[in-house]
């Protein structure tokens, strides 16, 4: 026996060192294969092979989408656990709980740990109850079979039975009812910080990551959109007004066919240059979409409700909401990843939170357009594909020639979803100053554990990792393209990107002044006739 089981040790390290050996040669032609054909050059060919280098290989788990080594963000990885982990019992113990509350205090989020202990505490209590009872209930059936082949008198033990089912299903209740009462608690609480993100409490602590494109000089003096729009005959506040209320505007001639152009223009280049597939998705979402990105519970008074049937309905705020929650209760191949959509949808916000704050002009609107662009990838993929995203809403802003700032949220200005986020900042002349125009989060599996979107793997499923981005805010661009390229006669150039969409136009001029109408001469009877002799 004891020479048998040293030949099956001999065996079985045998076997180790040839897997070792040929999972060296597979990372080294998978390297290889990456560097040939991978090529940061041709960002298509990467979105193309990211999804299908595991089955060239014959590899059960995908590899990401960049080489790491060409990734200037090669070193972060996700959070295995963080908030994740007070969604098991064995993550809701005090020093867990307590470390989840040390990281979200970077968001500036107070975690109440004592009423989850509390409730996780009264969890398992009841927990060891069902158990026990449950043991006492199946012991006391296995006596019934016993009591009846000695023919013996079983009512008492059936009654004893009855009495610990009831028992148990209160117990259960009671369960239930914490069960619910922790996930009502959980819903609230936001997503942990990823340990890369800057402290910081607002966004005067966001860190600037870089620059680009020379900021515009004029020789005259600078209007702003609302005045450039108004001279083009295009951008009429008043008309919206009336039609509903503040923060809505009516486009008209030329500026609202450059809006349309840049929704066009992002669509194609997303689709046709980036690798997203395009979807039309529903402007109305129910409460569970809502849930699944995590605009609800929390930000309820953000949003637009309707009802219809007895049930309640939003407007999207944005379209992060619809196309994410596609692959909501849904199970991914290695052979889908990554998986990117884009698309264009309206966005209807409440402003709750912005009373005062840019009432002039189109930054802040109850009703805007954005395109966006929505990555769910593996696990290990997701930060090379943040830097991706965030790459092709730079791409739009340099085709259009507008100068930008990319800065990192600090943890206070961090969403509630997001675990990083990159900031996108267009230059504003007439502000004299950058303004958000496209925010790019990878938010990890916070929203795929809320929607139950999953991926096979080796081992099993795993939660897939969610990222967002606008590629671009249309109204912000619209406002960005008025602004840098007016002209000192009140016409403005359109991008060359986008003249093709405008027909061949270069640019963009005030329509002729009206007639004024000659004033009548005033006189009745005979002074009449001789006022218009005398005309």
């Amino acid at each position: 026996l004891t020479i048998a089981s040293r030949m099956r040790r001999s065996a079985h390290l045998a076997t180790v060192c040839a897997l070792a050996a040929f999972s060296v040669s597979v990372a080294s032609a998978t390297t290889a294969f990456s560097a040939a054909f991978a090529a940061p050059s041709n960002p298509r060919m990467l979105s193309l092979m990211g999804g299908r280098r595991a089955a060239v290989f014959g590899l059960r788990r995908a590899l990401p989408v960049f080489s790491p080594a060409r990734n200037k963000n090669t070193g972060i990885s996700s959070l295995a656990g963080s908030v994740a982990g007070l969604y098991q019992a064995k993550g809701r113990t005090e020093e867990a709980v307590e470390q989840v509350a040390q990281q979200l205090s970077k968001k500036k989020f107070q975690l109440d740990s004592a009423t989850i202990l509390k409730i996780e505490a009264e969890r398992k209590a009841i927990q060891a109850q069902v158990t026990v009872l449950q043991e006492e209930r199946n012991s006391k059936s296995k006596s019934i079979g016993i009591l009846k082949s000695k023919g013996e008198d079983i009512a008492g033990v059936l009654k004893e039975v009855d009495g610990l089912k009831s028992k148990m299903q209160e117990a259960e209740g009671k369960m239930k009812s914490i069960e619910e009462q922790l996930e009502s608690i959980l819903l609230s609480v936001p997503n942990t910080p990823h340990t890369s993100v800057p402290p910081g409490d607002s966004e005067d602590a966001n860190v600037e990551v870089l620059k680009w494109g020379d900021i515009p000089k004029f020789d005259f003096k600078v209007k702003d959109h609302v005045d450039v729009g108004a001279g083009l005959a295009g951008m009429d506040f008043a008309v919206g007004s009336k039609i509903s209320g503040a923060r809505f505007v009516q486009l008209a001639g030329d500026v609202a066919s450059l809006h349309r152009a840049l929704i066009q223009y992002m669509l194609d280049t997303h689709t046709q240059e980036h690798g997203y597939s395009e979807v039309y998705v529903p402007y109305i979402v129910n409460e569970e979409s809502l849930i699944g990105t995590g605009q609800l519970p929390k930000f309820k008074e953000d949003l637009f409700m309707t009802r219809h049937q007895d049930r309640d309905f939003y407007l999207i705020p944005t379209a992060e909401v619809p196309v994410t929650n596609i692959m909501r209760d849904t199970v991914a191949t290695l052979e889908d990843l990554p998986i990117k959509f884009t698309a264009h949808t309206p966005c209807f916000r409440s402003e709750a939170g912005s009373y005062g704050r840019d009432t002039r002009g189109l930054i802040r609107q109850h009703q805007f357009e954005k395109v966006e662009m929505i990555q769910l990838v593996h696990p290990n993929a997701s930060y090379d594909a943040l830097e991706q995203l965030t790459g092709h809403a730079e791409a739009i802003l340099q085709a259009l020639e507008l100068p930008y700032r990319k800065v990192e949220l600090c943890g206070g200005d961090l969403g509630f979803s997001a675990s990083k986020t990159y900031d996108l900042e267009v230059w504003l002349p007439a502000q004299e100053t950058y303004r958000e125009i496209s925010s790019c989060s990878n938010c990890e599996d916070f929203q795929a554990r809320r929607m139950k979107a999953r991926c096979k793997d080796e081992g099993g499923n795993v939660l897939l990792h969610t990222l967002n981005g606008s590629g671009l805010a249309v109204g912000r661009t619209l406002v960005a393209i008025l602004e840098n390229f007016q002209q000192e006669d009140g016409s403005v150039l359109i991008p060359k990107v986008l003249q093709k969409y405008m027909g061949g136009k270069e640019k963009m001029v005030p329509p002729p002044p009206k007639p004024v109408p000659e004033k009548k001469a005033k006189g009745k009877g005979k002074g009449k006739a001789k006022a218009k002799a005398d005309a």
